[in-house]
């Protein structure tokens, strides 16, 4: 469902609005880790919509990262998957690192409004 709404996201959203480029491995880092806090967290709070915005940011990025180096679209939502599957556990246990690159994904994302 969170793909679905990825990529009609992304058909409505166009061109990326920066020039910044991140590797494809950080994309589905971060996409992973900020969809499974904010699934974690809820939207119902300012900062559980503002990891809303930054997993919807980091999984368009990730998306296009994929497309730019030429990667199956379906291997790279798989991708996504499991780095979100694996950071709920990260996250649920308290893993501090898991938590300071949270942190570093959520600063690198631009304001979505």
């Amino acid at each position: 469902m969170f793909i679905a709404v990825v990529t009609a996201a992304l058909a409505v959203l166009g061109p990326p609005q920066t020039t910044r480029l991140v590797s494809y491995d950080e994309a589905v880092r971060c996409a992973g880790l900020t969809q499974a806090a904010s699934e974690l967290e809820g939207g119902e709070s300012r900062y559980g919509r503002t990891l809303y915005d930054a997993a919807l940011y980091w999984s368009l990025a990730a998306m296009q990262a994929a497309t730019a180096a030429g990667r199956d679209p379906t291997v790279a939502e798989n991708d996504q998957t499991r780095a979100r599957l694996d950071s709920v556990k990260r996250l649920s246990a308290g893993e501090a690192e898991a938590r300071t690159v949270l942190q570093r994904c959520r600063q690198k994302t631009p304001r979505l409004g």
